[in-house]
């Protein structure tokens, strides 16, 4: 099924998610190196979440 590829590069704060009405697939690749890390950032709450 076609979709579309996304290149975030480090140190870029991002967000991905669907919206209320529609679905989302998230598949993520990581590629090791040096001096790396992994931040979860804010949650969205509901009300801004249904606000999409």
């Amino acid at each position: 099924m076609p979709g579309d590829v996304v290149y975030i590069a480090p140190g870029i704060k991002h967000w991905h998610g669907a919206t209320k009405d529609s679905w989302f697939s998230h598949l993520a690749l990581e590629v090791p190196g040096e001096n790396t890390s992994n931040e979860w950032l804010e949650l969205v709450s509901d009300e801004e979440y249904l606000k999409l």
